[in-house]
């Protein structure tokens, strides 16, 4: 049997080369293709009644720090939160991002990877992996220093030194959060902040912290400031049908149906959109979002258009040309500086 299998192989090995090249030079045409298509330019401009009615779109590209600024403090911790805010001004936030997952006892913590294994210090101290907030209480999660493996500008690690004080390193729920920033962000300087807050968890959890999510924005009264996304489509459709009030951000079959409705410029009114606000990248995929006609087709529709993860000036500078509506970025003080035209 074995050596029928190999002389069929050596058969119809040409054949089998020949259509692999095929297919990969198709691929490669589509990507091409993809990536360098420009949409047509829809008929109606930026300042659209639709577009006006929605308050994430503005003419000013807002400045969104992503995980609360990743590459200014460690990610998602309330160290990165105060950094933000308590910067003697130096640059502002519009919109902050920040990821959710929920604990064994159903707290919401702030954390974007499945675990904390590349965070914290929960290998390199404790000598525990796949350390997954599910299967932990907020309690016990609190041990771990979330600054662990923050890398400075310098190629330092600033949170690993002896007596350093590591309360601001450690895993926040989303209650501290909001807490702090209506308790002394708002007395800072900000009175009109808004937030980007993904669900990580998929399936029952997901679900269940959904619940818990819409329950706490409601009772900080920010139900008009969060936009809800999620990368799990069960929890997209479990919004729609319960939370309709909520704003969502597309998921990512919506993404690409509205790429190729945008190639064809598909009146997308004879469509049940659902999303207010379109979150993609740039062009570090095989579609090159970047494009005007993407975000002046969007707010045809009243759709906003936020952009996802930048963090080169020239990026910077080209998405605001463009109308970006915001700006999600590592380096909110870089975006900031960029947007402002300061040196």
């Amino acid at each position: 049997m074995r050596l029928a299998l190999r002389k069929f192989y050596f058969k119809h090995k040409k054949f089998a080369t020949t259509i692999s090249i095929i297919l990969t030079v198709i691929i490669l045409i589509l990507a091409f293709f993809l990536s360098t298509f420009i949409p047509k330019a829809p008929d109606t401009n930026y300042n659209s009644e639709v577009s006006q009615n929605n308050q994430y779109i503005q003419e000013q590209t807002m400045v969104s720090a992503h995980r609360a600024g990743a590459t200014i403090a460690p990610e998602n911790t309330m160290k990165s939160f105060k950094t933000c805010f308590e910067n003697n001004n130096s640059y502002k936030v519009d919109i902050l991002e920040f990821d959710l997952h929920i604990t064994k006892d159903n707290k919401l913590i702030l954390l974007h990877d499945d675990t904390l294994d590349r965070t914290s210090d929960c290998v390199e101290v404790y000598n525990e992996k796949n350390v997954k907030p599910e299967n932990y209480t907020y309690a016990e999660l609190l041990k771990y220093n979330l600054g662990y493996n923050f890398i400075d500008e310098n190629g330092n690690y600033p949170y690993r030194e002896e007596d350093i004080d590591l309360t601001d390193c450690k895993v926040v729920s989303l209650d501290n959060v909001f807490t702090y920033i209506q308790t002394i962000v708002t007395g800072i300087w900000h009175t009109d902040l808004k937030y980007i807050i993904e669900i990580k968890n998929g399936g029952e959890l997901g679900l269940k912290a959904t619940d818990i999510l819409v329950e706490t924005i409601k009772s900080y009264n920010l139900l008009d400031s969060v936009i809800i996304g999620t990368f799990q489509g069960e929890v997209t459709q479990y919004l729609d049908k319960k939370y309709p009030e909520v704003t969502r951000s597309s998921s990512v079959s919506e993404v690409l149906d509205f790429y190729f409705s945008c190639m064809f410029n598909v009146d997308l009114t004879k469509k049940d959109i659902k999303y207010k606000v379109l979150q993609i990248p740039d062009d570090d995929f095989v579609i090159n979002f970047g494009k005007k006609s993407i975000v002046d087709y969007a707010h045809k529709y009243g759709i906003a258009v936020q952009y996802w993860t930048i963090n080169k000036e020239k990026d910077i500078k080209h998405l605001q040309e463009i109308g970006a509506d915001a700006i999600m970025s590592d380096n909110p003080e870089l975006a900031y500086k960029v947007l402002n035209n300061l040196d």
